[in-house]
């Protein structure tokens, strides 16, 4: 028999399945996280497609284009426009003629899956884009990356309906949860977050990044871009992203979980 499914919106999908469970077999319902085809448009030009979960959009767009180098400020992305379309959505972005200048100067494809980062670029220069040292001069108390450890569950609404999604949250310094992110892309909820917090106009550089996944060279790349000193994964970073976290002066923690945490890279930043 074929699962039946039945959208929820455009983030979940209700899916009837056979359960097997305690040696008998049940009819179920699953709720499933969706992956949905998100092209970002710039100036009319389509410049990448991206598997995502389609909420908190504009957020998406503001942070992709911030965090790829697209535009530098916020005030340079003009306008958003999100159209539904039969395969997926596309995210129309208006940007500055400069800005868009040099996006096809070093226009690159990418390929669409989820989680990839560095698809499709053309060239080694494009992909390793190192960020510059951070002058955000912010310390940590170490009590404040097990308060937020403990309070993310409950704000990961997507993962307690499917159990497939990753979540980014930006922290205050004392621990509370200042906003949350969620979607299919480790990426994708962090250049969410990343928007959210340009948009509306977030100076405060004291707090820090919290992902439920692992810490990529991207991952340092993007919160480093974006100002904040401090990048906090549960899971474990890769050689790359501490080599580039020490060279930018951010603050790389992982496998933080269970009131536990390591430190990666320049651990003066945190108090104990």
């Amino acid at each position: 028999m074929v699962p039946k499914s039945v959208v929820l919106s455009q983030a979940l999908s209700l899916l009837s399945v056979q359960q097997w469970r305690d040696g008998e077999l049940r009819q179920a319902q699953d709720c499933l996280a969706e992956e949905t085809p998100v092209a970002m448009v710039y100036n009319g030009v389509s410049h990448a497609v991206m598997l995502a979960t389609a909420q908190d959009l504009e957020d998406f767009a503001l942070g992709f284009a911030l965090s790829e180098g697209i535009v530098a400020h916020p005030s340079e992305l003009y306008g958003i426009e999100v159209l539904e379309q039969e395969q997926g959505v596309a995210l129309h972005c208006s940007i500055a003629s400069e800005r868009f200048m040099q996006l096809k100067e070093r226009r690159r494809t990418l390929a669409g899956k989820t989680g990839c980062g560095l698809c499709g670029a053309e060239n080694l220069a494009q992909a390793m884009r190192y960020p510059a040292a951070l002058s955000n001069s912010a310390l940590y108390a170490s009590a404040s990356i097990v308060i937020a450890l403990a309070a993310l569950p409950s704000h990961q609404l997507l993962q307690q309906q499917t159990g497939a999604t990753h979540a980014s949250a930006y922290v205050l310094a004392d621990g509370s949860i200042g906003l949350v992110r969620e979607d299919v892309g480790r990426h994708n909820a962090l250049d969410k977050v990343l928007g959210a917090l340009a948009k509306t106009g977030q100076q405060d550089k004291s707090g820090f990044v919290l992902t439920t996944s692992r810490a990529s060279f991207e991952m340092v790349q993007k919160v480093a871009t974006a100002g904040l000193a401090m990048l906090v994964a549960v899971s474990a970073p890769t050689a790359l992203a501490v080599r580039v976290a020490e060279q930018c002066g951010l603050c790389l923690v992982g496998f933080a979980r269970d009131g536990r945490f390591v430190v990666y890279s320049h651990g003066d930043k945190i108090l104990y």
